[in-house]
């Protein structure tokens, strides 16, 4: 069996706690060691003592733990044993992994210019643009492998990080760690503290800033504070104007609401239309049932799975959020929402017709293919789609509301993106601001100057 143990500064620490990671199916893959709070405090203690790098040192680390990431035996684990226990634990179809192989040595190597970019345009003689504290603490989620990028950019930036992987998914951060480890960064600049909901508590106590991922509770618990980033769903939105959606515009809609398995917080859970909805989900509905029900593990599969209890809660909460609203998807399923393949339950998607553009549901977001569409008007404005990670405007040419529309969301501050069209891969872009850009979290602009030196004698 694989085993995940606590990578802090000082080494490889084997706790007396001991978790197992769990494949769908109910059998063992990995044991991961697990750091209490006392422990974790110790660690960024240790973090904030570990020896300086340069910036130069850290990017170029980072640019060869790309690579090793991508090809290399680390702790005892190749790149297929990584994707295919990815997969197992999280439910992801195995192909989300393997493409996040080749996406982290891309990344890597164009941080310098990444950050070059956020960098304030103002920040020169008067100023610099320096980190807000020395230790950035990260409770991860297991959704997606593709969630640590962000943190990578912080060690860019000069922090040291420490990492709470999420308990589905602590594979992708200690393949990342063991990886900069093995490429020159020193071990104190990352570390892994697996750990309860206590450790992760201390762990956000201790960093001088944290960012979590998480739910409506993350978001009520830590998203009052200036020291945390709390990202959680993204409630992603799309607005089709017109009454006719082009098939290249249906067939973009099914890839922002399926693609990497619907498991994003960048995959598309609301679509609001100025035409007919019931027939746009209807279209969508038809097209969604067309994905392959295959197991996880396969190259082709293309939807999430859970164990078979977990599936029926979600469908039960799905059918308990209805509200007079109509799953049009259930027809193609002949009753089968959740069919079995090798002992685990795959999640076929969910297309429910709204008749209100107020409707609850618009704001729900479930870790699978779902999608809520409802009708819009002008004199709605961009009320209904407001809170959104990302709108995305889809009009036929000429729409007489197209620009308004692309106004009021821009002038929205809890529409965090705008794209104009079927813009696609924009949420996999590392210079597209995610919420933002980190670098406005993590970095500050600080005043400097220095006198003349005739002025000193």
């Amino acid at each position: 069996m694989h085993s995940v143990p606590v990578l802090r500064a000082t080494g490889e620490y084997r706790s007396h706690e001991v978790a197992q990671v769990l494949a769908l199916s109910g059998e063992p893959l990995a044991e991961v060691d697990q750091a209490p709070p006392l422990l974790v405090r110790r660690s960024l203690d240790e973090q904030r003592r570990a020896p300086e790098q340069s910036t130069e040192e850290r990017l170029a680390a980072l640019r060869t733990a790309g690579e090793l990431f991508r090809t290399a035996e680390l702790g005892g684990e190749s790149p297929q044993q990584y994707t295919r226990s990815h997969a197992l634990a999280t439910g992801t179809p195995v192909g989300v992994a393997e493409r996040a192989l080749d996406r982290y040595p891309v990344l890597t190597a164009g941080l310098e210019s990444v950050l070059a970019g956020e960098r304030p345009a103002g920040v020169g003689a008067g100023a610099r643009w320096v980190p807000r504290g020395s230790v950035l603490g990260v409770v991860a989620p297991s959704n997606h492998p593709g969630v640590h990028t962000s943190w990578l950019q912080a060690l860019a930036l000069g922090y040291r990080v420490a990492v709470r992987p999420g308990a589905r998914d602590p594979f992708t951060p200690a393949r990342l760690i063991r990886a900069l480890r093995a490429a020159g960064l020193e071990p104190g600049w990352a570390t892994l503290l697996p750990g309860s909901h206590a450790a992760a508590d201390a762990l956000v106590a201790a960093a001088d800033l944290a960012m979590v991922y998480g739910g409506p509770e993350s978001e009520a618990r830590y998203g009052g504070s200036d020291r945390v980033k709390v990202r959680g769903p993204g409630r992603t939105k799309v607005l089709v104007l017109g009454d006719n959606p082009s098939e290249e515009d249906l067939d973009h809609l099914v890839r922002e609401i399926a693609g990497d398995g619907g498991v994003r917080c960048t995959n598309t859970t609301a679509v609001f239309t100025d035409g007919d909805h019931g027939r746009l989900a209807q279209a969508l509905a038809d097209r969604l049932a067309k994905l392959p029900v295959l197991p996880v593990t396969d190259p082709g599969s293309a939807l999430p799975a859970r164990t078979v209890e977990e599936a029926a809660a979600l469908y039960r909460t799905l059918d308990g959020l209805l509200a007079g609203a109509v799953e049009v998807s259930a027809a193609h399923y002949a009753g089968e929402r959740h069919p079995l393949v090798d002992g685990y339950a795959v999640l076929r998607p969910a297309v429910l017709r709204c008749d209100r553009p107020d409707h609850p549901g618009l704001g729900v977001e479930l870790p699978f293919p779902c999608v809520w569409v409802a009708p819009w008007t002008p004199q709605d404005g961009i009320a209904p789609m407001r809170g959104s990670l990302a709108l995305t405007v889809l009009a036929e040419t000429g729409h007489p509301h197209a620009e308004d529309v692309l106004r009021q969301a821009l002038d929205e501050p809890t529409v965090r993106s705008v794209l104009d069209g079927p813009v696609v891969d924009w949420g996999a872009d590392p210079q597209f601001p995610h919420d933002g850009q980190l670098s406005q979290f993590l970095m500050e602009a600080r005043g400097f100057a220095r006198a003349q030196a005739e002025s000193r004698t």
